[in-house]
């Protein structure tokens, strides 16, 4: 036993993923994250970004962010519950309680932190997590975190929801707490949960909603506010949770709601408490996102026009774009390795756009998965299109 190597399991593992096709061969982009990126030394248009308004670039976040180094420095030297609350991230959650129609906010290090770190505490022993059978990574593992019971529906069925909230009220023993618990817009497919119909089951069992909206917000409702307010259910949600690392083009997460949860929150949950606080470029920057989305759409409707465009012509061509109601196109493939040699090809024409095989999808489901923003033009498109075009007929796709 003394001669065993006890780490050699780290590259034995490794080789299998390898073997599999399935690590991840990182590519590296060398200049900001624009529609036309510098990717590994070559230029490229960009279609992998969550970037979806172009914000990560743009000169007003810029700006506040050097403004807020030259005035507060690089960092701020501690967690947020002892010295590493600074009056940027107080002002920033109240732009962000004001921009999503709420009572409160609170800002987390990312969105995986507020999954993670929240989840465990609204539900615990005794209590029932009700989960979408395509929830992000994030919720599965603060779900596991959690000592709940817990029970999953199939994707988007709200007679399935209605069976498992049924059953449960059924047990001898009762649920003390129910959790409902979904993505708002599903990362992989680009479709929307029915959240204003999850509301209505949850009111009508006494159970508590949770939305991860990561992909919602900049992207659906009045001004990009995200899901609730392109349901009209605003201020029904009981935990709506976002990132500023897609739409908003910084980094970090938040949740919104009432003054209550967010008391709650910042007391209970341990990756807001013991997690140091973000720097304070990084606060400005997202803080001016938030302040230039509500005062000024016209990003928001550009991506939905270079959205309905992009759709149209993959559509056209012969793709299968799925169920996609959003800025997330997928061009289903079937198989893992036609969609590593589709995006192979298309590298090689100039467009950056990233496979997605098994088992972050179904076997017969691998598919590039493009992501339009707002910071497209439509040269870029016509090239993109253009290049799925010859690669597609090239690889007998299309």
């Amino acid at each position: 036993m003394a001669n065993r190597n006890p780490t050699a399991f780290l590259k034995q593992e490794y080789d299998e993923l390898v073997q599999k096709s399935l690590d991840w061969k990182i590519k590296v982009l060398m200049g900001p994250s624009s529609p036309r990126a510098e990717v590994d030394d070559k230029e490229v248009i960009m279609l992998c970004s969550n970037n979806y308004l172009g914000l990560s670039d743009h000169p007003t976040l810029k700006e506040a962010a050097i403004e807020a180094v030259k005035k507060y420095g690089a960092g701020s030297g501690s967690v947020r519950p002892i010295a590493g609350t600074m009056d940027l991230h107080v002002e920033l959650e109240k732009s962000i309680a004001k921009y999503k129609h709420a009572e409160a906010s609170l800002y987390y290090q990312t969105g995986f932190t507020a999954n993670s770190g929240l989840i465990p505490q609204l539900a615990g022993k005794g209590d029932l997590i009700i989960s979408d059978e395509l929830n992000h990574g994030s919720i599965i593992d603060g779900v596991r975190l959690s000592k709940a019971e817990r029970a999953i529906y199939k994707h988007c069925n709200m007679e399935d929801l209605a069976r498992v909230l049924e059953e449960a009220e059924k047990k001898e023993e009762p649920p003390r707490r129910i959790l409902i618990i979904t993505d708002g817009v599903f990362s992989m497919d680009g479709d929307i949960a029915p959240m204003d119909e999850i509301v209505k089951l949850a009111q009508k069992h006494g159970a508590m909603s949770y939305v991860d909206d990561a992909h919602g917000d900049g992207v659906l409702g009045d001004h990009g506010r995200g899901i609730s307010s392109h349901f009209d259910i605003e201020g029904k949600v009981d935990v709506e949770m976002g990132t500023f690392s897609k739409a908003f083009g910084v980094v970090g997460g938040y949740i919104s709601g009432s003054e209550d949860l967010c008391k709650f929150a910042l007391n209970k949950s341990r990756t807001w408490l013991l997690t140091g606080s973000h720097p304070p470029a990084v606060v400005a920057a997202c803080r001016a996102a938030v302040e230039l989305l509500d005062k000024d759409d016209t990003l928001v409707k550009k991506m939905w026009e270079n959205t309905k465009y992009f759709k149209k012509g993959l559509k056209d061509m012969g793709y299968d774009i799925g169920n996609s109601q959003t800025p997330i196109t997928p061009a289903i493939v079937g198989e893992s390795s036609i969609a590593k040699q589709l995006s192979e090809a298309l590298f090689e024409q100039g467009v950056f756009a990233l496979p997605i095989v098994f088992p972050m999808v179904a076997r017969d489901k691998a598919r590039i998965r493009t992501m339009i923003t707002a910071a497209h033009e439509k040269e870029h498109l016509d090239s993109a299109l253009s290049a799925f075009e010859t690669c597609g007929k090239k690889l007998k796709i299309i």
